[in-house]
């Protein structure tokens, strides 16, 4: 079994990191790979999109081939989790800044994106979450982070900060506005790994 995790551009190594600690904590026989080109992504069976810069991870993905596959996997039912910009990069819509950058997103999650709900860089912050998933408070480290401002009936929302949904789910999709690889709490890794395992 291969999970893999799409390597163009973003925070890669850390999600890379965090899925392998997970894995070893089930005992799991399953191999994490990077996703850099064209033909990798239909031979797994749980596809990671990280944060980084949304306009320019879509633009990689859409030139590379990947945008595609990625649709096609998401329509077999694979397993996605999308992080941060990875969350802009599964909506169905965007804002008036993906709107003007002209993003293609992938619109596997019935959900509209605000690209900058929380800020600049210079914003970043930590704060407790309560996650429907989770039995307690998960630690989100927000770096320039999206939100979803609207989403479709399907959608399942799992967390909200202030006004805005922070993390979501639709069938196979899972969607956070923050990084859950940057803490040591493997519990959201886990959660995703269910899904991969249960498919």
């Amino acid at each position: 079994m291969k999970i893999g995790v799409i390597a163009i551009q973003g925070a890669v190594s850390e999600h890379v990191d965090a899925l392998r600690r997970a894995l070893r904590e089930r005992r799991a026989d399953a191999e994490v790979v990077a996703i850099k080109h064209k033909g990798i992504v239909p031979e797994c069976s749980g596809i990671v999109i990280p944060g980084g810069e949304s306009t320019t991870l879509c633009r990689l993905l859409a030139r590379e081939g990947i945008a595609e596959e990625i649709k096609d996997a998401a329509a077999r039912g694979v397993p996605i989790l999308g992080t941060c910009a990875g969350l802009i990069v599964v909506a169905k819509e965007g804002d008036e800044q993906v709107e003007k950058t002209r993003q293609e997103l992938l619109g596997i999650m019935d959900t509209r994106v605000n690209r900058n709900a929380f800020g600049r860089q210079r914003d970043s912050f930590e704060a407790e979450l309560e996650v429907e998933v989770l039995d307690s408070p998960f630690t989100g480290v927000f770096i320039r982070a999206p939100g979803i401002v609207s989403c479709g009936p399907e959608v399942r929302v799992l967390s909200r900060l202030d006004d805005l949904i922070i993390a979501a789910e639709q069938r196979n999709v899972l969607a956070l506005a923050f990084h859950p690889e940057l803490t040591d709490d493997l519990r959201i890794h886990q959660y995703f790994l269910d899904k991969v395992f249960n498919c």
